[in-house]
């Protein structure tokens, strides 16, 4: 892409909204834009803590592995959102893997640049905080689901949160939310088996808490599903 183009897909971030044409121009001087294939890694756990992503088009996976090569997944990320998160202000490695799910264009931004750009747009510095800020609720929100609810009511949890942010609302209000998510992913997000995101998901269905359409998407309602858990 050319300066003028990164510039116009930057300012469809909400984090770059505050900026004007000079300023905006100042990322994209140091930005570069490329295209991911499926199933590649934008970056390896361990691997030097060099760039900033944002996605313009496609999904990713953030995922950690533990000793063991078990796998626990941080976050699905798609257009519109950035990361690593702990890329400001901050020296070291990547503490996760980076996967394209669906092929991606990427704009990469070097983090020592990015960075003076911080310092020299007080506002945007602001605006990073706050979604920093937005991201380390989420975190906690997850850990007091592992730590207060069982796994039924983290399964719970898991739909509600997965439909509000990659589902389509249906017109009877309720949402569809792609089977794009195995039952490993699932348990993978949540720190149990796929056994146990197997049987509980079956149980819902025989409960009629949620259903699913010919093509494998789950329905659900998760006003429904939160009175289950309330």
């Amino acid at each position: 892409m050319k300066i003028e183009e990164i510039k116009k897909v930057l300012s469809e971030f909400s984090l770059f909204r505050v900026l004007n044409d000079s300023e905006l121009s100042k990322v994209a001087d140091i930005a570069i834009t490329r295209e991911w294939k499926k199933h590649s890694h934008v970056f390896l756990q361990g691997d030097p803590l060099e760039n900033v992503y944002f996605i313009y088009a496609g999904k990713l996976k953030i995922y950690k592995t533990d000793m063991n090569g078990k796998e626990q997944i941080v976050s699905i990320l798609k257009k519109g959102e950035m990361f690593p998160h702990v890329g400001f202000f901050r020296k070291g490695d990547y503490p996760a893997f980076a996967e394209v799910l669906e092929a991606s264009t990427l704009i990469t931004v070097p983090i020592s640049q990015f960075e003076n750009v911080l310092i020299e747009n007080p506002e945007l510095c602001i605006k990073v905080f706050n979604v920093l800020g937005e991201k380390i609720v989420d975190l906690q929100n997850r850990l007091e689901e592992q730590i207060l609810n069982n796994t039924y009511e983290q399964i719970i949890k898991l739909l509600i949160r997965l439909a509000q942010n990659h589902g389509k609302e249906l017109k009877n209000g309720t949402i569809l939310l792609k089977g794009e998510f195995t039952n490993k992913d699932l348990a993978n997000m949540i720190g149990t088996t796929r056994e146990t995101i197997s049987r509980t998901l079956t149980k819902m269905k025989k409960d009629e808490l949620i259903s699913e359409d010919k093509d494998g998407n789950l329905i659900l309602d998760p006003t429904t599903l939160l009175n289950e858990i309330i």
